[in-house]
């Protein structure tokens, strides 16, 4: 267990590489409750949101979700969340843990005329089913009967509404698996948990902590808050342009964001493989012809691939210039890997 954003969090259960491998080959499932969700209601709760997103909120069906960066009026990051829409006057933000208060406050003080706001997070407990046996699983579910054929045929990026303890059950995940994550009411938490374990042991299904979490997320190149996404990155520089709707008329950061594409972006998030047997940690400083090109935002020995890998930050006029990680105090060569790593290295 450890301390993350004021949680007591489980880093792992019996092992970080055996759930990492229990969600590729069948199943793991995760307590990820530290996140918040904030709901926004009334006539003036598309507007808010769509302010706030750089994404475009007004395109949601109902039932549908979309992930989004959140910018400050500099174009940095201030959060990356999902935004449910219910109907078009309710809709559900799902902020990382760490942020959740400064996006309460953010949203608070964005708030369009006939907007509620409504801070749910200490009532709304989140499990994420992930992994290729996911669906068999939910279906076995006894608490999620009502459910379970409904969810069975949903799209990526859609979900179910709920009733009573169940909030919705919705095909999304942070493991690049397919699965979903299950909205549900503290009381019924537990519950659940030991309804879906029951239920999915003999299909190889168990618990998964943090560790496993952040090593799946990086081998299909999800950023992570924190580390490849800050209040000094901009969305256009960390792979996230495809979020970012200049059509839109406005949203906070849009005109700083339109500069920065009109100068050229400047910087590139970038994957590398370690030519030596060493782990490139966050932090490490990167090397183009002996100069300071760059960051290295995350790094980890990838289960799935074998391999030493990491992401880095680096300036876009070195980003196809012989690497090196400074490790130690010592350089140690990186070779540039496409992105997302599970799709490039999958069969070499």
């Amino acid at each position: 267990m450890v301390d993350f954003a004021g949680w007591s969090m489980p880093l792992q259960y019996d092992g970080l590489i055996k759930e990492h491998e229990r969600v590729r080959s069948a199943a793991g499932l995760f307590d990820v409750s530290h996140m918040g969700e904030l709901f926004f209601h009334g006539s003036g709760a598309l507007a808010t949101l769509d302010n706030l997103a750089t994404n475009d909120v007004g395109a949601l069906t109902d039932g549908q979700v979309l992930y989004t960066p959140l910018c400050n009026d500099a174009g940095g990051v201030r959060d990356d969340v999902l935004v449910y829409r219910m109907d078009a006057a309710h809709f559900m933000m799902v902020t990382n843990a760490a942020n959740t208060a400064k996006i309460l406050a953010w949203s608070r003080q964005h708030l369009q005329p006939g907007t509620q706001l409504e801070d749910g997070s200490e009532d709304v407990a989140l499990l994420a089913l992930q992994g290729p046996r996911s669906s068999e699983i939910l279906r076995r579910s006894r608490l999620l009967a009502p459910w379970a054929q409904r969810v069975g045929g949903l799209a990526y990026y859609h979900f179910v509404p709920g009733a009573e303890d169940v909030l919705c059950v919705s095909r999304t995940g942070y493991t690049g698996e397919a699965g979903y994550e299950i909205y549900v009411r503290p009381r019924l938490a537990g519950d659940l948990w030991d309804d879906l374990c029951t239920q999915g042991s003999d299909l190889g299904l168990g618990p998964a902590g943090l560790g496993a979490r952040d090593t799946l997320r990086f081998e299909v190149g999800f950023c992570l808050y924190g580390n490849e996404l800050t209040e000094d990155a901009s969305p256009l520089e960390t792979g996230l342009s495809w979020t970012v709707k200049m059509n839109k008329p406005r949203f906070i950061g849009r005109e700083a964001l339109a500069l920065h594409r009109q100068q050229g972006v400047p910087r590139q998030l970038i994957g590398f493989e370690m030519e030596d047997r060493v782990i490139a940690r966050h932090g490490f400083e990167v090397t183009a012809d002996g100069r300071a090109a760059g960051v290295v935002t995350s790094g980890t020995f990838a289960p799935t691939l074998g391999r030493s890998l990491g992401l880095a930050l680096v300036q876009r006029a070195d980003a196809a210039a012989r690497l090196h990680v400074v490790v130690r105090g010592r350089d140690v060569p990186a070779r540039r890997v496409a992105l997302p790593f599970r799709a490039s290295l999958a069969n070499t």
